[in-house]
């Protein structure tokens, strides 16, 4: 899916909900967040510090805020419930792009094998655009936090968003699939193609309030695709054996997990009153 028909996607969401505003008096708040996501792919060593810092990339987003505490209607408060004062939906769309490199162990420079050589040509990259939602709990007051600037107010929030992923894989010794480039287990063990998937968020934070309209925040996600593809490559035994033959595959006991990222961002957010 490109990006345009994603921003129209969010944008519709965003006016629809304007329209519930309209019916029911509920609040909104929009912003802007951006940081370093770190990927958690197929490239390099599981719990390989070098692999989880060289692999990092940067991401952007909009988000956009369902307020159940406050009516812009009436510039006033809804009754006092407790889901109204401590929880939030949030809406997002995010773009976030990382290129790939192998490190760790088996590509260090006293590494001298055609296989070490074969890692460190490969390389990749992958495009990553997400929409989707998420509750946000906060267990403190949110009305409290609003009326004090200075003050914080942490969260927790849980959410499911699709995804849309376009990756790229190549080695700087030539095309992939062939003796020279690619070690026996990452034959056929990579995509070239875009495609997409959904994810699960999961994160914590804090925000500050500024201002009556306008919060800084910093939240630390978690988000963990329910494919393996994302980053293009994919290492298994059913895909290397369809090149080397049936009973001759080599098994892929590392490639225990679907690709995830952890993203560390921070965001400006506005009150629309």
């Amino acid at each position: 899916m490109n990006t345009r028909y994603l921003l129209l996607v969010f944008f519709l969401l965003l006016f629809s909900k304007q329209e519930i505003n309209a019916q029911f008096g509920f609040s909104h708040e929009v912003g802007v967040i951006t940081g370093p996501v770190t990927f958690y792919s197929d490239y390099g060593v599981r719990n390989d510090f070098e692999t989880n810092i060289g692999n990092v990339g940067f991401g952007v987003g909009l988000i956009h805020y369902l307020n159940f505490s406050y009516r812009a209607d009436c510039n006033c408060y809804t009754r006092d419930k407790y889901f109204n004062d401590h929880f939030k939906v949030r809406t997002e769309l995010d773009y976030h792009k990382t290129n790939f490199d192998h490190f760790g162990k088996w590509v260090d420079p006293d590494k001298t094998s055609l296989t070490a050589d074969q890692l460190r040509a490969m390389k990749g990259s992958t495009t990553v655009f997400d929409i989707g939602a998420q509750l946000e709990y906060f267990p403190l007051s949110i009305r409290d936090f609003a009326s004090r600037p200075g003050s914080v107010a942490p969260f927790v929030s849980l959410g499911i968003h699709w995804v849309s992923f376009d990756p790229e894989v190549f080695s700087d010794l030539g095309a992939l699939n062939t003796p020279i480039t690619t070690p026996p287990k990452y034959y056929n063990g990579f995509q070239q193609e875009g495609d997409s998937t959904f994810s699960l968020v999961t994160s914590f934070g804090l925000r500050y309030k500024l201002t009556p309209l306008t919060d800084l925040m910093i939240d630390s996600r978690w988000q963990y695709y329910f494919s393996n593809w994302v980053d293009g490559l994919n290492p298994q035994e059913q895909f290397n054996e369809e090149v080397l033959g049936e009973g001759n595959g080599v098994p892929v006991p590392e490639n225990k997990a679907n690709d995830w990222i952890y993203w560390l961002n921070i965001g400006f957010i506005y009150y629309i009153d």
